[in-house]
């Protein structure tokens, strides 16, 4: 089965104070059948509300479509103000790969949603980044200078020709520019000053592009230039980092406002620190930041991390311990409350129905295993179990890497901890899908089989489910197993007063895989591929003669230790 195509779309509405005019435009997103509204964060003082979607290429281009449309008809740009640079209702809309489409693939959908409507709605469109037509027109605040109120003679100007649409003066959209990019975080740092003159200063010196290098008075002095007449610049401290200064009087406090546009290179945190760093070289203090739409989770859990080792202490800590590591050490919660549930966009994406039973508490999960209902089964308890024994090792670690006494190996213990909790979130994600590859068979009994191609098609997605639901426990054998060497890495070097949660761990490990492994043979017997059944239980057998064999030497580590 392939995997589904997705890219992101993320406008930017030249309105952020009337919300009826934002719901018309996001309504028109929503209409379009698979595309997900992920979120709508508008702007009092700059004006200007940035919305995010997402689905699969044809779909999320019809939607844009109708929300250039839209916003054309219904924001008026002759009677716009705001603090942020914009030259168009629709001011600036980038496609952004996801999942399973390259970006040449990106930049074709862009340039098709271009054409389209540059045919149809009557305005100058030019395209950015990856989709630019000229070396020239890469950069966003190339094309945006002179804002909308420079378009009129931007538009005579024969080097400033559209990429699609007329050439003309469009009074109450202005101009759109369309492209296809990177994932880009736009984020703002709060300062404890008013002084746009100051803020631009730490502006200047995390920004990759710098300062201008000038003669005598760093800020009236002559600029100094190259052979070529070019002016020279001293570089800012963060590659892929645009940023300014700017005083946002809802607030009442100077931000640094930046876009992060290759967060591989400078991620967020680090761009915070150097932030922070210039500031207070300046006299300045950072008081906290705000995000502008959504941030992958790899971004906070890699920022949470950063912080706990800035404090010597373990990274291995469960994910939503991470992000809130990451919120207060950011100030993300100083100017309103930050949701991780509405601001990640893994966590928007994903379905409720996709970890049902996780999502459960304690009594649910028991109550809902004993009644009736034949899901969740040994599988699902299984993989809990597992979770729950690796759980038990990346305890013992935390707990080694802040004993007193050891503080010079609590990098150590981080690490062993890091790796527990890789291992858990792995066996929990397993919990629901092995419930979820048992409901896979049922599903496909229940297709229709009244004519011969129906039958056909309902015996092949029979054994497609049943292979599936020998793979999920399959998986779940295999990641125990894994994990069997943290458990014994902490009955050998751990705190000793925690030996015995060791102990209890690898015997829930080796419950585990015997229980994923009573339904792989189960699953079995439903498969026609004899040959993949016969590798499958052979290495199987194999898994558990390993883990009676480990399980015998952690707990002799154990008990020679009580």
């Amino acid at each position: 089965m392939s995997k589904k195509q997705l890219i992101e779309c993320v406008p930017n509405f030249s309105e952020g104070r009337d919300m009826t005019i934002i719901k018309q435009i996001t309504d028109e997103i929503e209409s379009v059948e698979g595309v997900k509204l992920l979120d709508v964060d508008p702007g009092m003082a700059t004006n200007r509300t940035v919305v995010t979607f997402v689905g699969e290429p044809e779909p999320v281009i019809e939607a844009a479509y109708l929300a250039i449309k839209k916003a054309s008809q219904i924001i008026d740009m002759s009677k716009h103000s705001g603090e942020h640079p914009r030259m168009g209702a629709t001011d600036v809309c980038p496609l952004i790969p996801i999942a399973n489409i390259s970006m040449d693939e990106v930049v074709k959908y862009a340039h098709k949603l271009a054409k389209r409507a540059g045919q149809h709605l009557g305005i100058p469109f030019y395209m950015y980044e990856a989709a630019a037509t000229k070396k020239d027109r890469k950069n966003l605040a190339t094309i945006r200078a002179g804002e909308y109120e420079g378009l009129p003679e931007k538009l005579k100007d024969s080097n400033w020709k559209p990429d699609y649409g007329p050439a003309q003066f469009n009074p109450r959209a202005g101009a759109t520019v369309i492209g296809a990019r990177d994932f880009l975080i736009a984020y703002n740092v709060n300062l404890n000053t008013t002084s746009v003159r100051r803020a631009n200063s730490v502006a200047f010196d995390i920004r990759e592009k710098g300062r201008l290098k000038r003669k005598g008075n760093p800020i009236t002095g002559t600029v100094l230039k190259d052979k070529k007449g070019e002016p020279l610049r001293t570089k800012g401290s963060c590659k892929g980092v645009k940023a300014i200064g700017w005083y946002i009087e809802e607030y009442g406090i100077a931000q640094i406002s930046m876009n992060i546009t290759n967060i591989n290179v400078t991620p967020l945190h680090k761009a915070f620190e150097a932030t922070t760093k210039s500031a207070q070289k300046r006299g300045l203090r950072v008081t906290g930041s705000e995000l502008v739409g959504l941030v992958p989770l790899k971004v906070m859990l890699d920022a949470g991390k950063y912080f706990l080792k800035k404090q010597r202490r373990s990274i291995g800590v469960s994910e939503d311990e991470l992000i809130k590591i990451a919120i207060k050490s950011l100030g993300l919660d100083e100017l309103g409350s930050f949701d991780p549930y509405k601001k990640i966009i893994e966590y928007q994406l994903e379905s409720p129905q996709s970890a049902h039973l996780l999502n459960m508490n304690l009594r649910e999960f028991a109550n809902e295993t004993a009644s009736e209902s034949p899901a969740p089964g040994g599988g699902s308890i299984s993989a809990y179990v597992g979770s729950l024994g690796v759980s038990l090792a990346g305890m013992v670690a935390n707990l080694s890497s802040h004993k007193r006494g050891w503080d010079d190996r609590w990098e150590e213990f981080s690490e062993w901890a890091d790796q527990a909790q890789h291992l858990k979130d792995t066996l929990l994600k397993l919990v629901d899908e092995d419930t979820n590859a048992f409901n896979g068979i049922m599903d496909a009994f229940r297709l229709p089989k009244g004519t011969a191609e129906e039958k056909t098609k309902r015996s092949q997605a029979i054994q497609d489910a049943t292979r599936n639901a020998i793979e999920v426990p399959f998986r779940i054998m295999e990641v125990s197993m894994k994990s069997l060497k943290v458990i014994k890495a902490m009955a050998e070097i751990g705190n000793p007063n925690s030996v015995t949660d060791a102990g209890v761990g690898v015997l829930c490990v080796r419950a585990a895989v015997h229980g994923a492994f009573l339904n792989v043979k189960i699953n079995t017997s439903g498969l026609k591929d004899k040959k993949y059944i016969n590798e499958v239980l052979k290495k199987g057998k194999q898994l558990l003669k390993d883990v009676d064999k480990q399980e015998k030497e952690i707990l002799k580590i154990v008990n020679s230790k009580i």
